[in-house]
């Protein structure tokens, strides 16, 4: 399969180029705020611009891409699975090369960003992962998958991209937040924003378990939702 990937579609909504001309003088600096400001401009300059894109209530941004690699150990399917019951947050599907997309929307209610994944599988229906970050919390960034299920996040930047480590895991009961006990957690989660050029980024998911290793591995090459000056 051709991994070239062509610009990708607009977003949810029909966006006239002054509209995105005026939307590029506003920064939505809720990620950078997360960091000092050195990790912030080791950043590659595409980096930046997608993590301080200004997306009204409602409002989507696309980008489309190709799963280039998924492995998962005989834990991790099994983990993948069971966590199904709680909506799926993890990756089952294994295939390669297949299409996958992701949302991103501006959510008044949590003030934060719904993040949906979609990844194609062959031979069946795609996969669809959902989850909310929130900008709160103790480490000021967090992971809603719902069921009152949550994984808070610490931010690092460096001249390849952007990450996401886990800190950890926590159920809402309520206006009552029970923190997991590590032994009870699935184990770290590291998710990988690194530039690729040409308007082109690789998304890294990995889950690794302190006693049974990794348990899930994943890559997906996504393109911009606009060419790299930002306009039409």
């Amino acid at each position: 399969m051709n991994n070239t990937l062509q610009s990708p579609q607009t977003g949810s909504r029909s966006l006239t180029p002054n509209s995105l001309k005026n939307r590029d003088n506003l920064l939505d600096l809720r990620f950078r705020q997360l960091v000092n400001n050195r990790q912030w401009e080791q950043l590659p300059a595409a980096v930046q611009r997608r993590f301080s894109k200004r997306l009204d209530a409602g409002d989507t941004a696309v980008y489309t891409g190709i799963t280039t690699t998924v492995r998962t150990s005989t834990a991790g399917k099994f983990l993948a699975w069971i966590t199904r019951l709680i909506g799926g947050p993890l990756p089952y599907a294994l295939s390669t090369g297949t299409a996958a997309t992701v949302t991103v929307t501006e959510d008044p209610i949590s003030g934060g960003q719904i993040w949906t994944r979609v990844y194609a599988r062959t031979h069946q229906f795609p996969q669809v992962i959902h989850s909310i970050k929130r900008f709160q919390g103790a480490t000021g960034l967090e992971e809603y998958i719902g069921y009152g299920i949550g994984m808070a996040l610490k931010v690092h930047c460096s001249v390849d991209g952007i990450r996401f480590h886990s800190d950890h895991y926590f159920i809402q009961l309520g206006k009552r937040r029970l923190r997991l006990p590590r032994w009870l957690s699935p184990g770290k989660v590291l998710v990988s924003h690194l530039d690729r050029d040409a308007g082109q980024f690789l998304f890294v998911l990995q889950v690794e378990h302190p006693w049974l290793g990794e348990l899930i591995y994943q890559e997906a090459r996504f393109a911009d939702l606009l060419p790299e000056n930002g306009h039409r």
